[in-house]
This record gives structure tokens, sequence and C-alpha cells, in this order.
């Protein structure tokens, strides 16, 4: 399955972008990626491929998480996850992007829950 990419930020070039006076609160050259944090965002984007092969054919759409900056719940389908972790793998931190419109909650599972999942069909698997 080919990797998709987010959509180019359509204020990119623009010099009026309300946006940059947030990139300017951001230290662009900050700590680089550590070996343990890299192994880390490696390990999840292969859990990620796992979760999505054992989940997306039982009608799963992706996984939610409950944010600690807003209190509320982001629901992230399985190709924007797995863009964003490349694009914090590759570029050491992750563009904004629209939120999923009217997400129906019951699609979305948490980390946990796929993880969760994947050990159980592991361990019955294991025990034939």
């Amino acid at each position: 399955m080919p990797h998709e990419v987010l959509p180019p930020d359509p204020f990119a070039d623009d010099p009026n972008d309300p946006a940059r006076e947030f990139a300017a609160l951001d230290d662009p050259a900050g700590e680089p990626m550590g070996p343990d944090e890299r192994s880390e965002l490696l390990a999840d984007l292969s859990d990620l491929t796992v979760y999505q092969a054992l989940l997306e054919p039982r009608g799963v759409r992706g996984i939610v998480v409950d944010c600690g900056e807003c209190d509320q719940p982001h629901y992230h389908d399985w190709h924007l996850l797995r863009a964003s972790l490349e694009q914090l793998l590759n570029d050491g931190q992750m563009r904004p992007h629209e939120p999923a419109f009217d997400p129906d909650p019951a699609l979305y599972v948490t980390w946990d829950y796929c993880r969760g999942f994947a050990d159980g069909i592991t361990a019955t698997e294991n025990a034939h």
C-alpha cells in the first residue's frame, strides 16, 4: 500500500500567513530526535501497520486520542495518522491538519485497544 502524504500547506509561501507568528514561537532548530525517540516512533509506525491490517477490515476507521491540551478527543484516520508519524520522523515535527469531519466515535478505537486486540489475536494464533 503506498504511503499517503499530507496535503500541501495552502499558505506555505504567503507572507501574510497568520501562522507565521506561531512558527516564530517554535524553535525550528530545537533538540533533534534522539535514538530512543526515533526507535519508539519506528515501533509505533510498525504497530500502526499491524493494527490497521487487523482492524480496518472490521470497519475501524482509525485511532482516537484524548488531547491533553484541549481535553477533546481527536479522531485520526489510518492514513492521516501514518502521514503525521512519518512527518514527525522525517521533519522532527508534525504540521497541523484538519480534524476529521463529523467522525462517528464508534468507528475509532484507542491505541490501547489496538494493542490489546493485536495481543489477543497473537495469543489465539499461538494457542493453536
